[in-house]
């Protein structure tokens, strides 16, 4: 919409639309840099999609690696993300990301007490067998966090998807640990030390958390102490131009009224992806991967990419989402499938009862390989010793599955495997022959199919007890399988935009007075993930390098 310079219900020098990482990271950059700051935020709470998430930050180099010892080489970096990323994006961008990642990790550092990370050790890359890859690891996420200290802000973090008992709380550091409580010594370490600090919690009435949840609070805190306003329910209807197409502000709702909010040196969008809106899955998503099993936040439905496309805003990647294995639940929840697909004793099927890639490899990469190949419907099949053994599906070992699973068609169990294939619609003679041959490459430690177990990643969440952590034959009954859809932890398509993350329009040129990060720009990662946390690391950079640029452009430097 195009406007004159008046009529303002509000002022201010920078305005945020969004809350999660990537919006709240460039809020307090802003504020930093000593301008007037506002975000805006469509939901009834905070937090976005990142509160949702695990909080992991790939960003490579970064204080609390080197702290851990762990540094690399610039061009090391580089070989891995132009091995991983290719030619789908700039290289200017991709530079700013390797150059300005470390930077932005030690401004949140130094700049508030309340940002603190660590290292999750040999949390693997996710390609670490190519050039610059790292088995051991590049991400980081935030410490645990009591939530008390956000005061009245507590009740408005956006909930998580799963309740969790009093008192518990868990890192990724922990998680992987966890998962074999039944198998090694260190599973039941971390299992008894974790109860013990959710009964020290309880006792001490403190509300801990961690993952995306404990980086949200932790960055609302920093804001809170540098005085930055947060408007909830205050969705943004459209952006506000002048003659030439620069960007002045936004019109808003806020609480059943119009506002018209000016931002004198930008506008950052933050507002996620469109993961939730069904014509532009439909008109844009990969047959296949247009039904909504979406994992993050219900209030992404596209708001900043549609504003940013009406007022010129070339885009990107919108056939392309970060992609992940999910099944829905009865009640509607869609759960994600990281560590499953690793645990021995299970095998990935599609229709014709054959597997078609390794399942063990990193969530985008496997739903790639499901969506090209056609390989729909998909089964996660696995037999009693797996499912006595490790957690799947957010079920414990030895905890029976809910029968609502069974009754509304999602789990199905049989005695033999001729069996389940009759349950599942499947040919059992294919099935069959795709247990032999499994069961045959487990028992000599090498799938020679798909090479499952052949990369640091493939074995993270697999079981170190076993020879080949992630190989182990099936065949004690019953057998399960579990129905599987190809899920996202939200779509990679957005706006385009340069180095300093400015808006551009197809030809090229720049929107002034408007930046994107997130979920909300097309993703700098291309149509690959480096690792884990290379959506929320990529979206802190951006919004940080935004508002810099927004600093200085308003102080005329």
């Amino acid at each position: 919409m195009t406007a004159p310079e008046s009529n303002w219900d509000r002022e201010v020098d920078f305005l945020v639309v969004g809350s999660g990482a990537g919006g709240l990271t460039g809020a307090l950059a802003a504020r930093a840099e000593g301008l007037d700051t506002l975000i805006i935020e469509k939901a009834a709470v905070f937090g976005g999609s990142t509160a949702l998430s695990g909080g992991g930050i790939w960003i490579p180099n970064n204080p609390t690696l080197k702290r851990a010892g762990i540094v690399d080489a610039r061009e090391r970096v580089r070989a891995y993300l132009d091995a991983v990323v290719g030619e789908r994006v700039p290289t200017a961008n991709i530079d700013t990301f390797i150059d300005e990642g470390p930077r932005m990790v030690e401004f949140l550092e130094t700049t508030s007490a309340h940002l603190r990370f660590q290292w999750c050790p040999g949390y693997s890359d996710y390609h670490p067998e190519r050039p610059g890859g790292r088995p051991e690891g590049r991400s980081i996420e935030p410490l645990p966090v009591d939530l008390r200290k956000l005061g009245d802000d507590e009740n408005q973090l956006r909930p998580a998807a799963l309740a969790t008992p009093p008192g518990l709380f868990i890192t990724s550091k922990d998680f992987v640990a966890l998962n074999m409580v039944m198998r090694t010594w260190k599973g039941r370490r971390t299992a008894l030390l974790t109860g013990l600090r959710a009964i020290k919690a309880v006792l001490l009435r403190r509300h801990m958390d961690t993952l995306g949840r404990a980086l949200i609070a932790r960055l609302r805190l920093a804001l809170s102490d540098a005085g930055v306003p947060l408007l909830l329910e205050t969705p943004m209807q459209s952006l506000v131009t002048d003659q030439s197409g620069a960007v002045l502000g936004v019109i808003a709702e806020h609480h059943g009224r119009q506002l018209r909010i000016r931002a004198r040196a930008g506008v950052l969008l933050a507002t996620g992806g469109f993961e939730h809106n069904h014509e532009m899955r439909k008109r844009h998503l990969p047959r296949g991967g247009q039904d909504d099993y979406s994992a993050a936040s219900v209030d992404n439905t596209g708001d900043g990419i549609t504003a940013g496309v009406d007022v010129g805003a070339a885009v990107d990647l919108m056939d392309d989402a970060w992609w992940m294995p999910s099944f829905q639940r009865p009640d509607g929840i869609n759960q994600v499938l990281v560590s499953e697909r690793s645990i021995p004793r299970s095998i990935i099927v599609d229709q014709h009862g054959q597997r078609f890639t390794n399942e063990a490899a990193p969530y985008v990469t496997f739903v790639h390989a499901q969506l090209a190949g056609g390989h729909e419907p998909a089964w996660f099949i696995f037999d009693r010793t797996a499912k006595n053994r490790y957690p799947i599906g957010g079920i414990m070992p030895g905890q029976s599955f809910p029968d609502e699973w069974s009754h509304s068609g999602l789990l199905h169990t049989a005695d033999t495997m001729a069996e389940l294939a009759d349950q599942i619609g499947v040919d059992a003679a294919a099935l069959t022959a795709t247990l032999q041959r499994f069961n045959g490459f487990a028992r000599a430690g090498a799938d020679l199919d798909h090479g499952r177990g052949d990369s640091a990643y493939d074995n993270y969440y697999g079981d170190p007890s076993l020879p080949h952590p992630t190989l182990d034959v099936l065949d004690r009954a019953p057998f399960y399988a579990l129905r599987m859809r190809a899920g996202d932890l939200g779509t990679k398509g957005g706006l385009v935009y340069d180095a300093d993350a400015r808006v551009l329009r197809d030809d090229g040129s720049v929107i002034d007075g408007l930046f994107a990060t997130g979920n909300t720009s097309a993703a700098v990662m291309g149509n690959d993930y480096a690792g884990a946390g290379a959506t929320i690391g990529p979206a802190m950079v951006f919004g940080y390098v935004a508002a810099r640029k927004a600093a200085a452009g308003r102080s005329g430097t």
